[in-house]
């Protein structure tokens, strides 16, 4: 399985990032576009994380930025298009980003549980999208937990695609 971004020298375009022109709350809130190529043929749906492990050094633990589950597949290849995180509908589910820390205190739940874009405060930092292709529907409900896909995707994954890019900070 292969995930295809549209980068610039390695860098997501700065209208997903820090540098967006459409917020809320000061988050970058429109998802970026991804394609996913040679999926199984057998699967039955796909599974994601956008994690910042770069995050560690500044607050501690990796940032969780977006995770979906439950997004059908009919075929081996998939576009997932731009601002999907706020198209997306049921049977979809997205989870909890690490704004719903309790460290983050943040109350918008649109910004707990649906892609809010990478925002570096302090040098580039380095991103990784996954994407599981998955033998069935995992048993999750909106605003699951990394955790929970986690355990509910085990013995699930026929296979996993990963792809890094950069976001910049300045």
């Amino acid at each position: 399985m292969e995930i295809t971004l549209a980068l610039k020298n390695g860098y997501l375009p700065d209208k997903y990032g820090k540098f967006a022109t459409e917020k809320e709350e000061n988050q970058p809130i429109v998802s970026f576009p991804f394609d996913v190529s040679n999926i199984p043929t057998d699967a039955k749906v796909l599974a994601w994380t956008l994690i910042d492990d770069d995050a560690i050094s500044v607050c501690g633990f990796s940032w969780i930025h977006w995770t979906g589950a439950n997004l059908p597949v009919n075929g081996t290849t998939l576009s997932v298009p731009e601002d999907f995180s706020r198209q997306a509908n049921a049977p979809i589910l997205q989870g909890k980003t690490s704004q719903a820390s309790p460290f983050v205190g943040q109350k918008n739940m649109r910004l707990r549980q649906t892609y809010t874009g990478p925002t570096p405060p302090d040098t580039a930092h380095c991103y990784t999208l996954s994407v599981y292709a998955l033998s069935e529907n995992l048993a999750l409900e909106n605003g699951f937990w990394l955790n929970e896909l986690l355990h509910q995707m085990d013995k699930k994954i026929m296979a996993r695609a990963t792809a890094t890019f950069l976001s910049r900070a300045d």
